[in-house]
């Protein structure tokens, strides 16, 4: 077997169209588009590589037959924030061969290695964890757009390789066709009519209003979580261009309260029920196609990918009253009969605790795994975020 950097041309269709060979046949996959794989490795496109690194590999057969891929990145931001400095791996695709599997590993752990790592967590994204994070362990349907989906044996590579668990993610699915529990609406509705909250939609008009005010809740709300890093503005202005047309502006709401932004709520439509469909192509014929889909009301689903609350306004009832307010916009969007809620870690009880309230019902499981280099080190996992977190307890008096 032959382990070859991904370079020119022929080596990027290589590692695109592994996937063909390794899910012939699965309906639940859905191919991501070409050029959104090909982004995420291209420096005037990926925001990371300003404070980061990747490289990318193919594992070829002795036939010269691409059988495998990997990518290792590092995030500076991060990689030093962990007990052992510690990068990542992700992208990874092989057929049923440990071998195979262990090559590609290793090849990604020398170069973490030669660059000071100490440790690799995988498979995750070089970007955002909102997107390709995590190996699906459980629950083998169709995924929500953003959220992999992999081979089962899978799992046995990695476990068998040194991976151990760093946190799992939760993605719960809600049957928008069945009521909300009553207790949830009760508490809904006295949070939307109070005194002093307000809540609205995003709006392309106001857009940039909406990207500051997300950016001041997730600044505020993900402070306290091990790890954080501010997010960049930028990274926010290039999903709402590249999501024109797609983007539902009702799917998005932010909550005020006299007037300052508290909380937020994204959902997007889920287009891999369009993607399944096009073979990650995005040329002429497959963008009409993409468009006829879209007006034709192919896609029933949404994902919500992302909630924030400010620590003052958490357990107040605020998530409720964004979900009563979101409930009367798919009343008339009758198309619309599901909605994934992913991902949420084991270590956030409190977002647990809201999505099941809500009526959700966890369909799926990934791992996010970390790898010590050196096994004498005792492994940890992430810690979980205590109900009560240090903004808590001190404001709640004032809600």
């Amino acid at each position: 077997m032959n382990i070859v950097e991904v370079l020119n041309n022929r080596q990027r269709k290589e590692f695109l169209d592994i996937v063909e060979i390794i899910y012939k046949g699965d309906s639940n996959y859905a191919r991501p588009l070409d050029v959104e794989i090909e982004g995420i490795f291209d420096s005037k496109n990926n925001s990371f590589f300003s404070h980061g690194e990747a490289c990318r590999w193919i594992l070829q057969d002795e036939n010269g037959k691409t059988i495998g891929r990997i990518a290792a990145f590092i995030n500076e931001k991060k990689a030093h924030s962990f007990d052992q400095p510690t990068g990542g791996c992700g992208f990874f695709e092989c057929v049923n061969d440990k071998n195979a599997a262990f090559l590609l590993f290793d090849t990604a752990k020398s170069w973490l290695l030669e660059r000071g790592m100490q440790a690799m967590d995988g498979p995750v994204n070089f970007g955002e964890n909102d997107n390709h994070w995590g190996l699906l362990v459980d629950g083998f349907i169709p995924q929500g757009y953003g959220m992999p989906y992999h081979r089962k044996y899978y799992r046995e590579f990695f476990e068998s390789y040194g991976f151990k668990v760093f946190f799992e993610q939760y993605s719960y699915h809600l049957d928008l066709r069945k009521k909300f529990p009553e207790r949830f609406w009760k508490i809904a509705k006295w949070v939307a009519k109070k005194p002093g909250f307000s809540f609205e939609h995003f709006t392309y008009k106001n857009q940039e209003k909406y990207i500051q005010d997300l950016i001041s809740i997730y600044n505020d709300a993900w402070k306290f979580h091990d790890n954080f890093s501010p997010i960049d503005p930028e990274d926010i202005r290039k999903i709402a261009r590249e999501g024109k047309g797609v983007i539902e502006e009702e799917f998005i709401w932010f909550a005020y309260f006299e007037g300052k932004p508290i909380a937020f709520f994204v959902a997007m439509p889920d287009i891999n029920q369009i993607l399944n469909k096009m073979n990650g192509k995005f040329n002429l014929w497959n963008k009409l196609k993409f468009l006829y889909y879209l007006k034709t009301k192919t896609i029933t689903r949404g994902r919500i990918s992302i909630m924030g609350v400010v620590p003052k306004y958490q357990r107040s009832g605020i998530e409720s009253a964004i979900f009563w307010h979101m409930d009367k916009i798919m009343k008339n969007k009758p198309h619309y009969k599901e909605m994934e809620l992913s991902w949420v870690g084991d270590f956030n009880p409190k977002m647990i605790s809201i999505y099941e309230s809500v009526g959700g019902v966890r369909m799926k499981t990934h791992y996010t795994y970390r790898c010590l280099f050196d096994s004498k080190i005792p492994f940890k996992r992430t810690p979980i975020i205590p109900l009560e977190n240090r903004g808590d307890k001190a404001n709640r008096k004032n809600v």
